[in-house]
């Protein structure tokens, strides 16, 4: 049975969140800032070259980051002297394209070259993220850029066309060569992905042309002004997404937000036209993780301990090296099934693991102590079921087969910091002294603050309390919400949030900005 997966996109005034739900059940997170600027994976910066390190053939570079980022010399790529010399050409005066197609390509760098005699400090260079910044550690870099899109990659400065392994036939393997050299400019290379496969002439040249006009817009900023600046930055987190997870099987993506509904809209009618249909505006009352129950599994799977079947659960541990994850058992009868029971209460366990990497896109080492099994038959067995269970994952992984203490170690791909969400809350109530005011006299203390902001002339106000609160306000047909709209001659709507602690209450104005 095919799968049902279905994007949701909660949009607010500071952060758009994404999850990604497979039958269900969420298996992938994302948090993507909108105010202000981080450093994310496949960005083009314009950087400076402040230290070259010649024990590692490698340089730091200033990026705009408090922490240097960091590129080595096979980073710099067979045709960085074609990027070096347009970085000093272009300007506002002349004519840009013109002189990007005719750059020689050649020569290029030596693979056993140092990096001392291509790169000196004050150097400007363009280069792009492939690892953000994580803990301690500065952005690393390559100087080889690409562009990509849903079907194609773009490189500029290159002439090879390359096409995915991927797709078997060989017909359609120089079907798609042919045609993307055709209409591809002077200087550019690409690389055709695997979802390029069958597509139509028309889909492929509109996005590449899209492509070549991010590149070639980001030469403006170039020309203006040769300092450390952004040049572009990826599609933002949600287009990412959707281009790299985008197949058949994508069943709907909801949004609650109109102007991010007609970006991704737009960026499906151009990479895949027959599956506009299935972007959808969220028009129900209440959050959209509510209502698709994310805010609830997203609560339960970020914690220290994640419960699994039969009572069994995971605790999940982070240092600077490396994950550990720890399986048990919970309480179980013991006989003579032991064996048995163990290696399905690994099973299950293997199930989450999968799940929580995704999920919180854990990187570097991972350790997991399985529950000890005799059987080494069972132990291929589990060996086996992880390596299945990880296919579906995009980060480039490793998983190796248990040793006899019963640990089995995992790799995964590092490019940003894991997912961390805070489970735990300081009550705020009793702002952890554990001691708070009677629940009697809640309604009190919320209309006294009611009486204040109108006084000060807010009319229209909405109070977010938690559900139970809530019920307690509404209850009868003269609740304390009805009286007190009468009272106070105000406009007042009661929003009930599910991850409010029982006595919390906030109060917002007309233009939704809360309210000391």
């Amino acid at each position: 049975m095919e799968s049902e997966k279905d994007l949701i996109v909660e949009v607010d005034s500071t952060n758009v969140s994404i999850a990604l739900m497979e039958n269900h059940r969420l298996i992938e997170f994302n948090k993507e800032s909108s105010q202000g600027h981080s450093f994310s994976v496949g960005d083009v910066h314009l950087g400076k070259v402040k230290k070259i390190l010649p024990s590692l053939n490698a340089a730091f570079v200033d990026i705009g980051d408090e922490k240097e980022a960091f590129i080595h010399y096979l980073d710099l790529g067979l045709y960085f002297n074609a990027f070096d010399e347009f970085v000093k050409r272009t300007n506002t005066n002349s004519d840009n394209k013109g002189i990007y197609s005719h750059i020689k390509l050649g020569p290029i760098l030596e693979k056993e070259g140092r990096i001392e005699n291509v790169l000196t400090p004050g150097q400007m260079i363009i280069v792009q993220i492939v690892k953000e910044p994580i803990s301690t550690k500065g952005s690393r870099l390559t100087a080889e850029i690409s562009l990509a899109g849903r079907n194609i990659v773009l490189l500029p400065f290159a002439e090879k066309v390359s096409v995915s392994q991927k797709i078997s036939s060989k017909e359609e393997k120089r079907r798609l060569e042919t045609l993307v050299k055709s209409i591809l400019p002077k200087n550019y290379g690409a690389i055709i992905r695997t979802a390029a496969e069958g597509k139509k002439a028309a889909i492929l040249d509109a996005e590449l042309k899209s492509l070549i006009d991010k590149w070639e817009n980001s030469w403006k900023t170039l020309a203006r002004s040769k300092k450390t600046q952004l040049l572009f930055t990826e599609y933002s987190k949600t287009t990412t997404i959707l281009r790299d997870l985008l197949n058949d099987s994508f069943s709907n993506i909801y949004v609650d937000d109109e102007t991010v509904y007609e970006e991704i809209r737009k960026y499906i009618s151009l990479i895949s036209p027959e599956q506009e249909k299935i972007v959808k505006l969220y028009k129900e009352k209440g959050r959209i993780f509510d209502w698709f129950e994310v805010t609830r599994q997203i609560k339960s799977s970020f914690g220290k301990v994640v419960p699994i079947k039969q009572g069994a659960y995971l605790v999940i541990e982070t240092t600077e090296a490396l994950h550990v994850i720890d399986v048990n058992s919970g309480i179980r009868s013991k006989n003579k099934e032991q064996e048995q029971n163990t290696f399905d209460v690994n099973c299950y366990a293997a199930e989450e693991i999968a799940r929580q990497l995704r999920l919180r896109d854990m990187g570097g080492i991972v350790i997991v102590d399985f529950i000890d099994m005799e059987s080494n038959e069972h132990k291929n067995a589990l060996y086996k079921k992880m390596q299945e269970l990880m296919q579906d994952d995009r980060a480039k992984h490793n998983v190796l087969p248990l040793t006899k203490f019963g640990l089995m170690q995992i790799t995964r791909q590092r490019v940003r910091p894991a997912t961390e969400i805070n489970t735990t809350e300081v009550c705020p109530v009793c702002h952890g002294t554990g001691k708070i005011a009677s629940s009697l006299v809640i309604d009190e203390a919320i209309e006294r603050r009611l009486a204040y902001y109108v006084s000060e002339g807010q009319t229209k106000l909405t109070l977010k309390v938690g559900p139970i609160l809530g019920a307690y306000l509404k209850k009868g047909i003269f609740s304390y919400i009805y009286k007190w709209k009468k009272k106070y001659k105000c406009k007042l709507e009661v929003v009930e949030m599910t991850d409010f602690s029982v006595l919390q209450y906030e109060f917002y104005n007309e233009k939704k900005d809360k309210l000391d």
